[in-house]
């Protein structure tokens, strides 16, 4: 069974080691690189300063009481539309059902807090990402988002209405 758990700034430690995982097991598939969150980058308040993003909702999924996925909900800045980031299943965790089940709680908050929309971006190669998302009911908008570290691949966002 998974077990979702929902994170305050006192769980850093836990959301950081499970983000350093993710950034060293799925470079390709985040905006943000492991050397950025290393060294000097690897501190105490970055880390809750994460967690503590107004309005956010960060998760851990846990299996057999260790965790295998993480995701969080941020306000958007407009109305009616939050985003969907920092979405990783580790190898434990993949065809059992984790990923659905962070997008599932992920869009429950979104529906509590109001939210229509949820948006999210990936990236073309991620093909598990995106049969993932698909499969949860996201749509490709066609908006090309940030470059990847790379220099060369973009985001792609891709949304979901929750109304209806």
């Amino acid at each position: 069974m998974i077990e979702t758990r929902v994170l305050s700034e006192d769980d850093w430690r836990s959301w950081r080691d499970l983000r350093l995982a993710a950034l060293a097991e799925a470079a390709y598939a985040f905006g943000s690189r492991l050397a950025d969150w290393q060294g000097d980058g690897d501190r105490e308040e970055r880390w809750r300063g994460r967690l503590a993003i107004a309005g956010s909702h960060n998760i851990l999924a846990m299996l057999d009481g260790q965790p295998v996925g993480m995701a969080s909900g941020v306000p958007t800045g407009h109305d009616g539309v939050v985003e969907l980031i920092s979405m990783y299943v580790a190898p434990a965790g993949r065809g059992r059902g984790v990923g659905d089940h962070l997008v599932r709680t992920i869009e429950q908050w979104a529906r509590q807090v109001g939210s229509a929309t949820v948006r999210l971006a990936v990236v073309r190669g991620n093909e598990n990402a995106w049969a993932l998302y698909r499969r949860n009911g996201f749509r490709d908008t066609g908006e090309l988002g940030d470059l990847m570290p790379d220099g060369v691949r973009r985001e792609h966002f891709m949304t979901k209405s929750l109304v209806g």
